[in-house]
Order: structure tokens, then C-alpha cells, then sequence
């Protein structure tokens, strides 16, 4: 593919043979974003482990201090007692049986879903449908709960879940370009503790190998792992 003027401009502004702070790294990644929206702000962590292995397995939630800039859209499929509590707290959309057909017929048009420990059982059938878009409900990152209201809340203030895939790579979204620099240091931050502290005792040698901050179609910039330590 043929480069563009901008998406050259965006090049030269970045030192391919340095690793930047992670507060440097901030502020360049709003200087070489070149597309006309609001670009989200992309992390991808390269982990010393082997995700084939149940006890190097990394995956957890952080709720990040300026959320994700993100409208996300929650469907909350909670029985009819829980359903004013999902409603109040902010969920998009709120059933059950009427949702779970939708699904069936292929409708996935949300961004999180959450639900009971007592409606998982209906949910299982679902999972071909759900399970390759990221959408099944994990009791793990807090989507299969009693406390709808509390899931809700978090998930709209900016809770995300993550996972370390095939490759040893964590990729989330922590922001967009619109954020101050400030704001996109703190949110990478907090996802970069969290990951530090789920660091399996099986793994062995560099935990943290490499990391790389990003915006939509925009070039990667290197972030040296020793400003976040």
C-alpha cells in the first residue's frame, strides 16, 4: 500500500531506534495521529509467557482512572426482579428471553454483556455466537454477578477485561487522542500495574518484553519498560 504525505510526516516524527517514556510516548502518539476522528489509544504488551500453559495464563480486568473514551454498550440479561437496578445504573439494554433470541438469530450489537450466576446456563448454547466476539460473560472479569448495578457501573465508568493471546501479546484500548497526554500516561499506567501484579510464578526470565503504544492507523511507538517499573 502506497504511504501517504501525513502517514509520512507521522513516520519522521518518531525515532525508530530509541524507546521512549511512557510520558513521551503519550504525548507523541497525539502528534502523529493523522485520521480526521477521535482515534482510540492502543497498548500492546509483549509477555514472557507461554499462554499454552494454564499457570502462565494472563488475564484480569482494570478499571482505568479516565475510562475509555468509549460509549460502551451494555446489555444486561438479568431476570425480571433485577431488571429496574440494570436500568438505573445504566445498561443500554435490559431483558432476557427476547435478548437471548436476538442473539440466536445473530444480533451482537453491544460492547459488554453481564448477567447472573442463574441465566449462565441459558447463555451456554449462545457461545458460538458469543464466545469469538469477546462477549461471553466470565465471572472472572465481574460480568456474572448478583451486583448488576455495581457490574454496570464500573463497565460504563471504564472497566475493561483483557487477555493475553496466542502470541503472548496483550492488546486493550486505554484512551483516545482527544485525552490529554496526561490522562493517556495515567490510564497506560494503571493498565501496566495491573499486569505486573498478575505476573504467574510459573514464568520465568523477562516478565515485560516489550511494549508499544499506538492510535488508529497510526505507526507504533516502542516505550521503554523501565519507566514503568
Amino acid at each position: 500500500m502506497a504511504i501517504t504525505r501525513k502517514q509520512k510526516e507521522a513516520r519522521a516524527k518518531i525515532d525508530s531506534s530509541k524507546v521512549y517514556s511512557l510520558q513521551d510516548a503519550s504525548a507523541l502518539v497525539k502528534e502523529i495521529t493523522t485520521v480526521k476522528f477521535d482515534a482510540s489509544v492502543d497498548l500492546a504488551v509483549r509477555l514472557g509467557v507461554d499462554p499454552r500453559k494454564a499457570n502462565q495464563m494472563v488475564r484480569g480486568v482494570v478499571t482505568l482512572p479516565h475510562g475509555t473514551g468509549k460509549d460502551v454498550k451494555v446489555l444486561a440479561l438479568v431476570t425480571p426482579d433485577k431488571e429496574a437496578e440494570a436500568k438505573e445504573a445504566g445498561a443500554d439494554y435490559v431483558g432476557l428471553d427476547e435478548y437471548l433470541q436476538k442473539i440466536k438469530g445473530g444480533w451482537t450489537d453491544v460492547d459488554v454483556i453481564i448477567t447472573m450466576p442463574s441465566v449462565m446456563g441459558k447463555l451456554g448454547p449462545l457461545g458460538r455466537v458469543l464466545g469469538p466476539r469477546g462477549l461471553m460473560p466470565n465471572p472472572k472479569t465481574g460480568t456474572v454477578t448478583m451486583d448488576v448495578a455495581k457490574a454496570v457501573t464500573e463497565v460504563k465508568a471504564g472497566k475493561i477485561d483483557f487477555k493475553v493471546d496466542k502470541t503472548g501479546i496483550v492488546h486493550a484500548a486505554i484512551g483516545k487522542v482527544s485525552f490529554d497526554a496526561q490522562k493517556i500516561q495515567e490510564n497506560a499506567n494503571e493498565l501496566l500495574q495491573t499486569l505486573l501484579k498478575l505476573k504467574p510464578t510459573a514464568a520465568k526470565g523477562a516478565y515485560i518484553k516489550s511494549i508499544f503504544m499506538s492510535s488508529t492507523m497510526s505507526p507504533s511507538i516502542a516505550v521503554e519498560e523501565k519507566s514503568i517499573l
